[in-house]
């Protein structure tokens, strides 16, 4: 069974940093693709960042572009996502995701796995 778990998550005030970690297991196939949504509340599920097996990185809209950076460590199949520079309207659910294929996408519904979310709070 797979399961993703993510970590990281917390209050910060404006201006800060957080790393968020998303442990995977159960993944059966090397050939995946790690991603991060976030969801804030009333809005839709909107697409961060996502890194390929092959760590090919697939950014987001320009606003988060520079600020925020996804990795991928292989050797424990966990997924990072450095963010600096956090503004108030990054506050949200930061969820991690894997998708059974070798590119990366936007789309969440292309993602086959979800982990449970962490709560990022960003104050201003």
């Amino acid at each position: 069974q797979v399961q993703l778990v993510e970590s990281g998550g917390g209050l910060v005030q404006a201006g800060g940093s957080l790393r968020l970690s998303c442990a995977a297991s159960g993944l059966t196939s090397r050939t995946y693709t790690m991603g991060w949504f976030r969801q804030a509340p009333g809005k839709e599920r909107e697409f961060v960042a996502a890194i390929s097996d092959l760590h090919d990185i697939h950014n987001s809209a320009v606003q988060m572009k520079g600020r925020f950076t996804i990795s991928r460590d292989g050797s424990d199949d966990t997924v990072y996502l450095q963010m600096n520079d956090l503004k108030p309207d990054d506050t949200a659910v930061y969820y991690c995701a894997a998708r059974m294929a070798l590119t990366p996408s936007e789309k969440h519904n292309d993602y086959d796995h979800w982990g449970q979310g962490t709560q990022v709070t960003v104050s201003s």
